[in-house]
């Protein structure tokens, strides 16, 4: 449920239902209407106003949007359908209903006298008081796991990519209440931890030195390649032969290649050795097949996984050779070998072995040694101090690996892995003393809040100064500037990857499709060069504590030759992306950004319903209903095909009532970008006709393309804007929707921000210090100040 508190019209909005199709509301429920001072005021206050503005599509034996109102007798029966009236309450904060075009409206007086009479009767609030709501137990997402063992372990390793997706919900994949565990899930928990370990730890000899060979056809080819017999390959075109190979500690190793070459032409063959990015060797091979020669290069590389590879140089071809010896040049090769490590020092081990074990066994009993490695490791792992009994229970798992001959390093491993799929590594559990009493109201442990701050602002588990800080009690007098240093540090770019891409919906760059025909300009270049201008834009306004207003208007953003080619801006060049100031305010801000013009369009054209509704539920935060079923695609009538601009097809379509209510309110957003094709690109014609870009909101504003629109958001729509971003950020940092409860936290958050100016780092602030951040209560329904 979501909850919004604009003031707006109209008792009429009620109609909002309408559009959303709630069900049937209208049975009878109760007697007569009590007369409490309450029962009174709904006789002589609302009960008026839904006759008059409501009762001729709600009411009197109309169910419009199968919607009636008139079977509302009592306040019980109000209650017992509060989804309904929290719609109605937004629509009428929102001014949804009555339709614009209706002649008969409501003064602005009694659209408020209707809000708040919800608002006071239904959803009545205590900002003295607040309830902190309710946090599902939710488990770390894919996202999370991967941050948090990076973080935990030092190891580059990305065990959640094998995870099933997450569900999302209220446009997030962080939410406590979808992040199910289905059995798979379990059983990749548990593939997970040994993997995470055994890439972690060493449990043999990392410094014994050994030979690791890869024959001919274990090597992988970019060009191509033909095997011969006797164990031979032969690399028929320029390209390269690699291999991928694990090396078990940091030290000096040796590439050996044996290799010959199938000769012609006036060169012998050439090759090139390297390692990753890095060339080793470069060679000239003369040999012939019957005499190869092993070519050998020496290196230095850290522990881990790295790509060896043979690259041919010198291709040559020449089919008209009277010697068919003489036609083709080929490099032979027999496979490669590493051998290695030498000259190994202590940096031979990897950081995340020696992260895990920071104590060593000595001569005698083991046990305190590990019993405070996994001490330790579980109060990182587990978010805080370690209970005894919990402790107790890894060196019992430490005891049996020993007692059945394992060596100090594998028995601790084995503890480990019961640390990796405890529930306390997989959730983000929280002490709640009464956890079935919703009237116990209470600030959450200092070690809670530093995983609410880290996961909120790093997707990540908390860092040796949260730690710390939570132990000794200070976390909550160091607020302020914890949240500063957080921001800098570069792991907020997480908020870019998992607020950012969600709230503005970027991720679906990885999805859509334009016309390649239709639309020249468009590749798999631009569309990565597309979602990187919208990220950096975030990071900048982020980092540089600018104002949340600039997401909306701006006169800068980034820019490469690519993208600058498609906007039409001139100076720029290369691939490297920049600041650029912009030659006018038709660009500028996310909304005429080609991420967000190109996810809001359909393949062959643009979509003024996807941009409308893209803007209503992004920025304005009053997202439309689902159409109703059966609603035609706009072409589907060949017999009677619509004609002009999309403009214009699109009124026509929209002479069918069942799509006119909810159309009117999406296109005339979506209008407003239409000089904008389908990738982004600015246009002025659309078919030959100039294209109309003017609209006029449901609320009234009016405006003439994409840059007055901005100004209408900018000014009249500025304060629906902040509370859509303040609604957003607040949901992603608790996990959970927004409540009617949390209406007085986001006016607080509101408040703060305009003294802030707006800026990005006072919204942050404002989420991090609210009620439903800094407290929690039990599970239950809870009318705290209605007392029902």
């Amino acid at each position: 449920m979501k909850m919004l508190t604009r003031a707006i019209p109209s008792a009429l909005c009620l109609l909002v239902l309408s559009c959303v199709g709630l069900g049937a509301a209208d049975v009878a429920k109760g007697s007569t209407l009590k007369k409490s001072p309450a029962g009174r005021s709904f006789e002589t206050q609302v009960l008026p106003l839904l006759k008059t503005y409501c009762f001729d599509c709600h009411g009197d034996g109309a169910r419009k949007g199968d919607l009636s109102l008139d079977g509302y007798k009592d306040l019980a029966s109000l209650h017992q359908d509060r989804k309904v009236w929290e719609q109605v309450l937004q629509n009428v904060r929102t001014s949804q209903m009555p339709p614009p075009k209706r002649k008969t409206q409501p003064t602005p007086a009694e659209r408020e006298s209707l809000a708040r009479w919800i608002e006071d009767e239904l959803f009545p609030v205590d900002c003295d008081n607040p309830d902190p709501g309710r946090v599902t137990l939710r488990r770390l997402n894919r996202v999370e796991y991967n941050n948090t063992v990076r973080d935990l372990l030092g190891v580059d390793f990305r065990p959640a990519d094998d995870f099933p997706q997450d569900d999302v919900g209220y446009g997030f994949d962080n939410m406590g209440d979808v992040l199910s565990i289905p059995p798979v899930l379990l059983e990749k928990y548990m593939v997970a931890a040994d993997a995470i370990l055994t890439d972690a730890i060493v449990t043999g000899d990392p410094l014994e030195k050994r030979v690791f060979r890869v024959e001919p056809e274990n090597l992988e080819a970019t060009t191509a390649v033909d095997s011969r017999d006797e164990g031979w390959i032969a690399v028929l075109r320029e390209g390269e032969v690699r291999a991928r190979l694990k090396l078990p500690a940091s030290g000096d190793y040796i590439l050996r290649v044996r290799a010959a070459g199938e000769q012609a032409g006036p060169d012998s063959v050439r090759m090139a050795l390297r390692l990753d990015d890095r060339e080793l060797l470069r060679a000239i091979v003369p040999e012939e097949r019957s005499s190869p020669r092993i070519h050998e290069a020496q290196f230095s590389a850290s522990r881990g996984t790295h790509t060896v590879a043979v690259r041919y140089l010198n291709n040559y071809v020449n089919q008209k050779d009277p010697d068919p010896k003489n036609r083709d040049r080929n490099l032979l090769l027999q496979g490669l070998e590493i051998e290695g490590p030498f000259n190994t020092g202590p940096e031979a081990l990897p950081e995340s072995h020696r992260r895990i074990f920071t104590r060593a066994p000595g001569r005698g009993d083991g046990r305190p040694a590990a019993r405070e490695i996994l001490q330790q490791f579980a109060r990182r792992a587990w978010r805080r101090p370690v209970e005894s009994r919990d402790l107790n229970r890894l060196m019992a798992l430490y005891d049996l690996a020993k007692g059945q001959g394992e060596s100090f390093e594998k028995s601790v491993k084995i503890a480990l892995q019961a640390v990796l799929v405890s529930p306390h590594f997989l959730f983000r559990g929280e002490l709640q003393p009464e956890p079935d009493n919703p009237r116990r109201v209470q600030p959450i442990d200092e070690f809670s809040l530093a995983s609410r701050l880290s996961y909120f602002l790093w997707s990540t588990m908390p860092d040796e100064e949260l730690f710390q800080l939570a132990e000794s009690g200070r976390l909550r007098r160091n607020l302020d500037a914890q949240v500063a240093r957080m921001l800098r540090d570069p792991r907020s770019r997480a908020l870019v990857d998992n607020f950012a891409a969600q709230w503005l919906q970027t991720r679906n760059l990885e999805v859509v499709n334009p016309d390649r025909k239709m639309f020249p300009p468009f590749s798999d270049a631009l569309r990565r060069d597309m979602g990187r201008e919208t990220a950096m834009f975030f990071e900048h306004v982020m980092r540089e504590d600018r104002s949340l207003m600039e997401f909306l208007d701006a006169d800068y953003s980034f820019l490469n030759e690519r993208l600058a080619r498609l906007y039409g801006v001139d100076g720029v060049t290369g691939e490297d992306f920049r600041k650029v100031t912009l030659p006018d305010r038709r660009r500028g801000g996310v909304l005429t950004q080609a991420s967000i013009l190109t996810i809001t369009s359909n393949p062959t054209r643009t979509s003024p319903v996807k941009r409308g509704k893209w803007v209503m539920e992004t920025i304005l935060g009053t997202p439309p209903p689902p159409p109703p079923p059966n609603v035609p695609p706009l072409e589907i009538d060949k017999d009677h095909p619509l004609t002009g601009t999309l403009r214009q097809k699109m009124e026509q379509h929209r002479n069918n009532p069942v799509c006119a209510s909810c159309h009117e309110r999406m296109d005339a957003i979506g209008f407003g970008f239409e000089n904008f094709d389908a990738i982004g690109g600015w246009r002025a014609k659309e078919t030959g006709v100039d294209i109309d870009a003017s609209g006029i909101l449901a609320t009234g504003e009016s405006f003439r393309g994409p840059e007055d629109f901005k100004r209408v958001l900018m000014t009249q729509r500025r304060g629906d804007f902040l509370r859509c971003v303040t609604e957003k950020m607040l949901t992603y940092a608790l996990g959970r929707g927004i409540e009617y409860y949390d209406r007085c936290a986001v006016d607080r958050i509101l408040g703060g921000l305009e003294k802030g100016e707006y800026r990005f780092s006072a919204l942050v602030r404002g989420v991090v210090e609210s009620t439903p951040f800094q407290k929690r209560r039990g599970e239950g329904d809870r009318e705290l100040q209605a007392g029902r």
